[in-house]
């Protein structure tokens, strides 16, 4: 056998489909495009969200509330979750991600007040809150703001 006896499988590749080529193709004249309209001609077609000239649904529903494109968004972390860590541990934005307690960093990590706190830990993060660092400090450890 040589390179230029191989063909594929018996019916596993079709005949590539030809638009427009004549009576017996099957598309022929209009080449499946229908007649005249926007989709009949090169280039045509309606653009993304067109109704045919109805208003639009984008244009019928109100506009609603507010994107502040200053705001900050925090990933929250209770501190009950920190207890999984070893006493001595600092806790950094890194570790968090690494052993999966926040799959995103957002614009930072807020560590939040929620449960109770047994170990003792250094946790750097870019918010706290007032209870969270209460607790850290209570239970021995500092709260760092990064």
């Amino acid at each position: 056998m040589k390179l230029h006896d191989l063909q594929p499988a018996e019916g596993s590749a079709k005949k590539p489909y030809r638009k427009g080529r004549g009576a017996g193709s099957g598309t022929a004249k209009t080449a499946g495009r229908g007649h005249m309209g926007p989709g009949a001609r090169s280039g045509g077609g309606v653009r993304a969200g067109f109704e045919g000239g109805q208003m639009p649904l984008a244009r019928r529903l109100p506009k609603r509330g507010f994107t502040n494109i200053f705001g900050t968004t925090y990933a929250p972390v209770n501190v009950s979750v920190l207890n999984r860590f070893e006493d001595g541990t600092e806790v950094t934005t890194e570790l968090l991600l690494e052993t999966g307690v926040v799959s995103r960093e957002k614009d930072g990590i807020k560590i939040l007040g929620n449960g109770d706190l047994t170990k003792k830990l250094t946790v750097k993060a870019a918010a706290f809150s007032a209870s969270a660092k209460e607790k850290i400090e209570a239970a021995g450890g500092k709260a760092e703001v990064i």
